[in-house]
């Protein structure tokens, strides 16, 4: 039994358990609707305008490129979450293969961007509402246009963080039920905008007359990181996320995983592609091509060019969609935000109270604390348009672990059953790690400074509790973690700073040594180090079975509650 077992509290016999489990209450169609609902959120919806801003019409190379790395990263976590179908699954995988240490890392770093993620949806649903009443203000922020709430829209911001609390209050049903109702909404809606831009307004020459590439590769690698492109395939994990609670994780996840991804890459190609055909050509000379591009509506540019094209009636549903679409994702990613805390404390990295359930079977704790920190972040700090870099980052950097669990644990336990195998050996783990950190350098210092820094501080929060926790404590594990963790992580900062990404003319702080191609070399080099070095470093055959021995207890006393349930 290891130290993770030890620390359960036993329960007296015939007493009901306090930390009862999770329930599987989801089918197939659910665990597809809560990645394609975490998918289609707010990003979409700004997606098309700043990735064409970033890129021209190459943005729908962008989307293309994306949609693979995504896909890559997908493919791991879909062998994983079939072999290990537990609530919190990117945060428990790399405490199976490399202990305590790794765990919170990646823990921590998921934990940050979906707890941040719920209240930027309100927030973006509250300043398209701003079209009606005044939920939010506009001020400069560093150069740019930024919306904060004004007190009006604090007290609804609340009330619908308030709202997401009481839906997974009283269970995963619940969720299901409701986010299957808004994902056929949100589908049809980006149905209905394609085919009526295609249709009414569709300008071939504006694909080339303003340049094709207008900033080159690099323009076509920002707007993959930074204009709202990998934001906006985010949510495929919710399919790894909500694995414990589906009722057939076999067949369920990888269905999830990989048709989320398809179904919303086909709609999101189609949609950028529609969108630079429906620009009028006049409106492209008046900004002098796709760089300066804008409308003077604030609240939505799919909703502007829709008036300008004579399709009033699509922006009032666009508007519509605008309040529906960010809501039903901080839905979803409240769900998930409460997972990763519950699969935090059953690592035990974080506070056991994290990992207890309701006789619902719903993480309360978790819950609860995942409404405080909604309420922290509704304050007036930077808004929605300048935390997607953020989450995007930081969501992107916590799959990188699981990369590498993928492959330790094929070493560890070459023959464990697999309901479902990535092929191709060490290839596509590895492209997939790879893909991660690109993602994160294409992000730029920006960003990545406050990222790396908030990991810091998750760090100095680790060995604080670690060093405060009462009882027998888990090993650290930081020969096993904390080996390729730092360096992985510090290098990347390193590359970061000295690399080209912001455009040296934003004065980001970045030196701009390495600059294109020679920033692909480094990440590929750096990626390569550490993955060699995480592998070398993995736990061994004894403590990966006492892990997993620990995850399929819990699985199978879920299984069992389930059969005496029906």
């Amino acid at each position: 039994m290891t130290a993770l077992a030890k620390d359960r509290p036993a329960q007296p016999s015939g007493s009901e358990p306090e930390n009862r489990k999770m329930r599987r209450d989801i089918g197939v169609i659910g665990l597809l609707f809560a990645s394609v609902g975490s998918i289609i959120g707010s990003g979409w919806l700004f997606g098309a305008l700043t990735a064409a801003q970033l890129a021209g019409p190459a943005a729908i190379i962008s989307w293309i490129i994306a949609a693979v790395m995504i896909m890559l990263i997908g493919l791991v976590f879909a062998e994983l979450g079939t072999m290990f179908p537990i609530s919190g699954g990117v945060v428990r995988f790399p405490h199976l293969s490399h202990g305590s240490f790794a765990s919170f890392t990646t823990g921590w770093i998921l934990w940050v961007a979906v707890a941040t993620t719920a209240p930027i949806e309100v927030e973006g649903a509250l300043q398209y509402a701003t079209k009606y009443a005044a939920f939010t203000k506009a001020h400069q922020s560093g150069g740019e246009t930024v919306h904060t709430l004004t007190a009006l829209g604090y007290v609804v911001a609340v009330l619908g963080m308030a709202f997401f609390v009481v839906v997974n209050y009283y269970g995963i049903k619940w969720f299901a039920r409701i986010n299957n109702v808004a994902v056929w909404w949100k589908l049809g809606v980006i149905v209905l905008a394609i085919v009526a831009f295609l249709v009414t307004s569709f300008h071939t020459a504006n694909f080339s007359d303003h340049g094709f590439a207008t900033h080159g590769m690099q323009g076509i690698f920002t707007a993959i990181a930074s204009g709202g492109i990998v934001f906006s395939y985010l949510g495929f994990r919710q399919g790894i996320e909500l694995a414990g609670e589906t009722d057939n994780p076999r067949r369920n996840v990888p269905i999830a995983v990989i048709g989320s991804v398809l179904i919303t890459a086909v709609l999101y190609i189609l949609l950028q592609v529609a969108f630079i055909g429906a620009v009028r050509p006049k409106d492209l000379a008046h900004s002098h091509g796709w760089t300066s591009l804008d409308f003077t509506d604030a609240f939505g540019p799919l909703a502007a060019i829709s008036t300008l094209i004579g399709l009033g009636w699509l922006a009032k549903i666009l508007y519509i969609d605008a309040i529906i679409s960010p809501a039903d994702t901080g839905l979803i990613y409240t769900t998930v935000t409460s997972r990763v805390s519950y699969a935090m404390g059953k690592n035990g990295n974080a506070p056991e109270a994290l990992s207890r359930t309701t006789n619902r079977g719903v993480p309360f704790v978790s819950l609860l604390l995942t409404f405080v920190v909604g309420l922290i972040v509704f304050l007036p700090f930077p808004s929605w348009q300048q935390l997607v870099g953020f989450v995007t980052s930081a969501t992107v950097l916590s799959f990188g672990a699981g990369t590498l669990t993928i492959a330790a644990l094929r070493r560890e336990q070459p023959d464990r059953k697999r309901p479902f195998r990535v092929p191709g050996g060490d290839v596509i783990p590895f492209l997939a790690f790879y893909s991660s950190n690109l993602i994160v350098y294409w992000a730029g210092w920006k960003v990545n400074w406050k990222l790396f820094a908030t990991v810091a501080l998750g760090f100095v929060l680790y060995f604080v509790y670690h060093r405060l926790r009462r009882g027998e404590r888990p090993p650290m594990d930081l020969k096993h973690g904390a080996s390729w963790t730092l360096p992985w992580l510090g290098g990347l900062c390193l590359i970061s700073y000295l690399g080209d990404y912001p455009d040296q003319a934003m004065h980001a702080g970045n030196t701009a040594t390495i600059v294109f191609p020679w920033g692909f070399l480094a990440v590929f080099v750096l990626s390569l180090a550490v993955y060699v070095i995480g592998l070398k470093m993995r736990l061994g055959r004894d403590r990966v079975e006492e892990h997993i021995a620990d995850v399929e207890a819990e699985a199978a006393a879920e299984n069992q509650e389930i059969a005496s349930a029906h």
